[in-house]
């Protein structure tokens, strides 16, 4: 049961003097610039999800992919809107984790950092395996395995995020700058095929690839609820906002811009873009393990046009695992100086990076090179179901802390931005039972789906287990904290 207003562990309760403070926050530069930021939003709404995993599920669900991804993208709307609002209250490079201590106590903040942590360690080896498939199509990689290339990936943009928060920051401005544009050129394209009724593939675009395969919903609407797993996990980057809001020296003007552009920045692309790839090529064109795109280039048979998509697509993945890697080190950092993660994860270097975090979070990683041994065909699939389950609890935690939050507001403890979330408190309980609800769907995938839910009781003991185990090291913390 959530805390009452004003309620909570010490640990996170608000004090005479303003919002309740986060340790973890200590120690970090502000180098990461406006531009820096609303490019990392940009490019946390276009990642493999999106140039990876659309092929798949357009050859699964059809046109109605699109729809699909209008729903999910409003519900992440309303979640990165919701987080946005808190951030403006405080700005914290713990984010979430550091809201659900102070609005859901301890144990809230404990269950938020070790799912997002399952996300983000889950997704990592998706990244890892989408740039090994990437990579293999060029012929000149194709005989070296794909695990080791996931393990040459994962070496080097670990490398990378260890340097400092600038390089990084630098690094994302750059991807985000390399994947906007190409489909900005991609959708140009295609809108100049679809009026001159250029031929792709010997079919001519149009509304006809539609109408004359099936409809939008060719195999009706069970694939297309399905899929829904898959969509939200390829918005599973949205919430980064929050976490680099912690470093940056004006958190208050570069936020709510970059909060409110993610939802234009969804339509145009995620729906603008899957609407596009339907019309210019029949549904059942597209392949699992492809990105659509590059079959789209590939087809107009325009020499390396597939190539260049493919080093694009290679560059959203390098991109999210890049973010992930940056994103737990934050969050450990944060759960760490409260107790509820292992001590070296608070190490910092002499660039101001907690490279503790980010070596854990790559040592999960390593599994997944494992996995890429193993399983090769399967193991982006797998990895991705189990990452929809850390965002689903990750989005939910968002949206209860807000929750909180409002509630709080309206007793007079704190008060509310200007910046705020709409239709507050249904927004968040709406947005909720959707991320419930497509837990539920899951399981409608006798596959995959299934067996990922099936994982959930095991996950749910692994953390009341582990809860025990830090709860004597989370009590010292907040006792020091009193003290102070």
């Amino acid at each position: 049961m959530p805390p009452r207003p004003g309620g909570g562990d010490r640990a996170g309760a608000q004090t005479p003097h303003g919002p309740a403070q986060d340790a973890g926050d200590t120690g970090y530069s502000k180098d990461l610039k406006a531009r820096h930021i609303n490019m990392i939003a940009i490019g946390g709404a276009i990642g493999t999800g999106l140039f990876l995993g659309a092929g798949g599920r357009l050859a699964s669900a059809g046109p109605a992919l699109a729809i699909a991804y209008a729903v999910c993208g409003l519900f992440a709307f309303f979640v990165v809107k919701a987080l946005g609002e808190m951030v403006l209250h405080r700005p914290s490079s713990g984010s979430f984790v550091s809201y659900s201590r102070e609005f859901l106590g301890e144990k809230g903040a404990y269950v938020a950092g070790w799912m997002y942590f399952l996300n983000w360690s889950t997704t990592g080896i998706a990244d890892i395996t989408a740039i090994a498939l990437y990579t293999h199509y060029w012929s000149f990689f194709t005989d070296i395995p794909q695990w080791v290339l996931a393990l040459i990936a994962l070496a080097v943009v670990l490398a990378v995020n260890m340097i400092s928060v600038k390089i990084f920051g630098e690094l994302e401005f750059w991807f985000a700058v390399i994947k906007v544009a190409a489909l900005v050129v991609f959708m140009g394209i295609g809108i100049v095929l679809l009026a001159t009724q250029h031929e792709v593939g010997g079919t001519t675009p149009g509304l006809s690839q539609i109408t004359d395969h099936g409809g939008i919903f060719p195999n009706g609407l069970m694939p297309v609820v399905i899929v829904m797993q898959g969509v939200v996990f390829a918005y599973s980057c949205v919430e980064l906002v929050g976490v680099t809001a912690g470093e940056t020296a004006e958190p208050h003007k570069v936020v709510p811009k970059a909060v409110n552009a993610i939802m234009w920045r969804v339509g145009f692309f995620y729906v603008g873009s899957v609407l596009l790839l339907a019309l210019l090529l029949p549904w059942d064109q597209f392949a699992d393990g492809e990105s659509p795109f590059v079959t789209v280039l590939s087809k107009l048979g325009v020499p390396g046009a597939g190539d260049v998509m493919n080093l694009v697509v290679l560059t959203a993945a390098m991109s999210s695992l890049n973010s992930g890697l940056y994103s737990t080190g934050r969050i450990l950092r944060s759960m760490a100086m409260s107790g509820s993660a292992p001590k070296f994860t608070a190490r910092m270097n002499r660039s101001q990076v907690p490279y503790g975090g980010i070596l854990l979070t790559s040592a999960v990683c390593v599994v997944g090179v494992g996995l890429n041994y193993v399983v090769p065909g399967k193991a982006f699939e797998i990895v991705l179901n189990i990452a929809a389950l850390g965002i689903i609890s990750t989005w939910c935690t968002i949206m209860l802390c807000h929750w909180v939050f409002v509630r709080r507001a309206k007793a007079g403890l704190i008060e509310r931005p200007s910046f705020r979330l709409p239709f507050s408190p249904v927004t968040e309980w709406v947005t909720i039972a959707f991320l419930v609800g497509v837990v539920v769907l899951m399981w409608k995938d006798p596959d995959v789906g299934r067996r990922t839910v099936m994982l959930v009781p095991v996950i749910a003991a692994a953390l009341v287990a582990g809860w025990f185990g830090v709860r004597g090291r989370v009590r010292a913390a907040a006792a020091e904290r009193e003290v102070k």
